[in-house]
């Protein structure tokens, strides 16, 4: 039986790299003070397809809430500190995220 093969890059499944492709862009870390002196984390530079995906992982994660907003995620307290390592955790690169 003939093994499925990818629509993006035509490989077959088992030797596919797609997924790893997507996470080597780049991500920005921020955070910024909002209404009523409140913090919110904002995480730039994640693939359309995981943002739904990694938001729900991240909030999970880290205890809060959030959303997503304009190709963004938006996280409920400053938690620039744990995020660069959960996201290295969820396989992404220490290299390709940027603190700011």
């Amino acid at each position: 039986m003939a093994e499925e093969i990818c629509p993006k890059c035509g490989l077959p499944k088992s030797l596919c790299i797609c997924g790893e492709i997507e996470k080597e862009s780049e991500i920005k870390i921020s955070a910024l003070k909002k209404r009523y002196g409140k913090m919110v984390t904002i995480v730039h530079g994640i693939n359309k397809k995981e943002l739904n995906s990694l938001s729900k992982k991240l909030k999970q994660k880290l205890a809060c809430g959030g959303t997503v907003k304009n190709d963004t995620i938006v996280l409920q307290g400053d938690h620039r500190n744990k995020l660069k390592d959960i996201l290295v955790s969820f396989g992404y690169k220490k290299d390709a995220i940027i603190m700011s």
